[in-house]
């Protein structure tokens, strides 16, 4: 029994580790130095380097890795070899001569599955290069440019379709994910724009099982969101010159935006949990103030992209803000943040009578004089 207790005491502990040891032999390259770089959702971060030693071997040893895989990439001569780690692994990574192309991986089944994907689309890109580069040779004549023509589209929509098949086949790893992110070199899109979220939804929908604490999901639900309400839009007969919005205020009451048409509209994004447009506010209250008590037909239609509903509530009522103030408490992930392209915070539209977006990111006297013209012409 006891024996049996130490073994299970020991499962657990390995279960639990947070330690990613990390080790391997480059050969056939000048470089000395290799680097350890975390990628998050947010950042790119590096978290250790290392000489190598006269034979070329390495060694790694992470304190603090996470329980579900994370990506990580190993940089020698300025080349990456991409990871996904969890705590527990024992890693193997080695090369010889060009580095992304030759590299072998040990120890985790995600990075290795990681690698099958990757070493191909890479080769795959460096194709398009060559074939880029050929045709684009002096004095070429007309059929090799033609025949090189060919070869670039057989070749990039290869690549495309072996992506495709990878997510597909694998919606259900990290490695999906991953795969999902890599762009050929020109293209905004996975595949088809929009049409996109199929395969995004798959992978979330996957990933939901098997590592539903993984950190990436909170990034594809977003990105599933902002397609789907791109989608609504397009789908729908527009009523309006602007893209729709409806959310609570406090006191949970819906507020359309388009109910305001016929009104001069500042839309507005800020964020009471960055704080940022708190002396904006300030300077907004006189110009309300201003063509409230004239009966103009101003309205501010203000959306809060936070996720805190006290912080929110908390900065509107003490900062005694007096027009509509709403918020889905989706922060990052509202669909508004992809119909109206948002970058940053705070950023406003000024919206006419007629319901054309007339100005954006318009302040201070520029924003007066424009409600000076709009509400007295009746525009």
């Amino acid at each position: 029994m006891l024996c049996a207790a130490v073994v299970m005491t020991s499962l657990l502990g390995a279960c639990q580790s947070t330690r990613v040891k990390i080790d391997g032999r480059f050969v056939g390259n000048d470089a000395r130095i290799v680097y350890l770089e975390q990628v998050t959702p947010l950042a790119q971060t590096i978290v250790d380097s290392v000489a190598l030693d006269e034979a070329g071997n390495y060694r790694f040893d992470l304190k603090e890795a996470p329980q579900t895989p994370m990506l990580y990439n190993v940089i020698f001569g300025g080349e990456r070899i991409p990871l996904l780690l969890e705590g527990g692994d024992r890693v193997t990574v080695s090369s010889v001569g060009n580095v992304v192309r030759n590299y072998t991986v040990e120890g985790s089944d995600e990075s290795e599955l990681l690698r099958q994907f990757y070493q191909k689309y890479v080769a795959g890109a460096q194709r398009l290069d060559e074939i880029v580069a050929a045709y684009t040779a002096p004095d070429l004549d007309e059929e090799t440019r033609r025949q090189l023509a060919r070869e670039y589209t057989d070749e990039y929509y290869g690549i495309r379709r072996e992506q495709l098949r990878f997510i597909i086949e694998h919606k259900d790893r990290i490695a999906a994910v991953y795969a999902l992110s890599q762009r050929l070199p020109g293209d905004s899109y996975l595949f088809n724009g929009d049409s996109d979220v199929v395969y995004y939804r798959a992978v979330a929908e996957a990933l939901e099982q098997s590592y539903p604490h993984s950190p990436y999901l909170a990034g594809l639900n977003a990105e599933i969101a902002n397609m789907d309400a791109r989608i609504k839009l397009s789908s729908q007969i527009a009523e309006t010159g602007f893209p729709d919005l409806e959310m609570s205020d406090m006191y949970g009451k819906r507020i359309r935006l388009s109910s305001l048409l016929g009104k001069v509209i500042l839309l507005e994004f800020w964020s009471a949990e960055l704080g940022t447009g708190n002396a904006l506010n300030a300077e907004l209250k006189q110009l309300y103030d201003k063509y409230s008590r004239t009966g103009a037909g101003f309205e501010v239609y203000q959306v809060a992209i936070d996720t805190s509903k006290p912080i929110w509530i908390n900065a509107v009522q003490s900062q005694a803000l007096p027009w509509i103030s709403v918020s889905d408490l989706r922060g990052q992930a509202s669909p508004a943040v992809g119909l109206y392209n948002i970058t940053k915070l705070p950023t406003n539209f000024l919206i006419d009578r007629e319901g054309t977006v007339v100005a954006r990111d318009i302040y201070g006297k520029s924003l007066e004089q424009k409600l000076d013209e709009l509400t007295r012409s009746g525009k």
